[in-house]
């Protein structure tokens, strides 16, 4: 018994020093029938008699991001803590928020857990669904009452780590509980130009519905159309160009500069993104105009197709 009382205690340990544990997909999509909740379920009942309350709530944290729903009623009623912090700060709500549990986040919450609680960053459960882009637990958690003003790391509010994650259906939910859509994060940036940068037209077209100047100024005097225009490496071009089309026809200024005089066009080229460069060039964007140092998009790219294109 003691034997399995360690094995039990040590699993949970290096879960819980991990912070959030890493499951692999098949585990976390079973659910309750999986190996994993299995092994654990076995392990916690033989080592149950002489198991610490501060070990049922470690298991607790196991369980719920593994979405073991039987073993996590057992530890609850037996008086896990739904109030338990691992090493981030993190209740047993951000890890089951984190993963996509409706059911284990039905379970926390109608066992009291703090519906608001934050980790060490600031991050509530729901920031963490949304961050996810994790919808029915988002929704769930905004119907039960959730802050939707409550921002997460670096002052990322939910509405803006749902527009990065690609999430329109949250971003809906969130503004529909009267989200701050233009609220920004420490760095300036509001969730429009995380959309926009990730190339989210949905969430794009959602926000500047709610009158937000299309071309407003934000940090090192970026536009919405310059965000579009250098996205993330890891979104495709063929949705970057969408958004900058879009972005184009309702009304964006094509040759406005930024803090270091680049237009964007300018930064498509640096980015080495031809494609917009090009939908950028067939919509009369100025390949002559020049940054404060004095270079034109073509001596910004180091592609040599695209610099004899400009």
């Amino acid at each position: 018994m003691c034997g399995e009382k360690t094995v039990l205690y040590r699993h949970v340990l290096v879960l819980f020093s991990a912070g959030f544990a890493v499951l692999s997909a098949a585990s976390a999509a079973v659910g309750a029938d999986s190996e994993r909740c299995q092994e654990l379920g076995r392990s916690f009942q033989v080592a149950k008699p002489q198991i610490s309350a501060i070990e049922e709530s470690l298991t607790l944290f196991s369980a719920a991001d593994g979405n073991c729903i039987a073993l996590a009623t057992e530890l609850l009623d037996s008086g896990a803590s739904v109030d338990a912090r691992d090493r981030f700060g993190a209740r047993p709500l951000s890890h089951a928020a984190r993963f996509g549990h409706l059911e284990m986040v039905d379970l926390l919450l109608a066992h009291g857990a703090p519906i608001d609680a934050r980790n060490l960053a600031g991050a509530t459960a729901l920031y963490t669904a949304a961050e996810r882009g994790h919808v029915s637990v988002a929704q769930r958690l905004i119907e039960r009452g959730a802050d939707v003003k409550l921002p997460g790391r670096s002052g990322i509010s939910p509405i803006s780590a749902a527009a990065y994650a690609g999430s329109d259906a949250i971003v809906e939910a969130l503004l529909a509980h009267e989200a701050d859509e233009r609220v920004p994060d420490d760095t300036g940036k509001p969730p429009i130009v995380y959309a926009a940068a990730r190339a989210r037209l949905d969430i794009v077209r959602r926000l500047l519905a709610r009158n937000i100047d299309i071309n407003a100024r934000y940090p090192h005097d970026l536009t919405l159309l310059m965000w579009a225009s250098g996205a993330d490496e890891k979104v495709g071009e063929t949705d970057a160009i969408e958004v900058v089309k879009y972005l184009l026809d309702a009304g964006a200024h094509i040759d406005d500069r930024d803090a270091r005089g680049r237009t964007a066009l300018m930064i498509a080229a640096e980015g080495g993104r031809a494609e917009i460069a090009a939908a950028l060039l067939a919509r009369g964007a100025d390949p002559s105009l020049k940054d404060k140092a004095g270079k034109r998009a073509a001596d910004l790219t180091a592609l040599s197709s695209l610099r004899e294109r400009l």
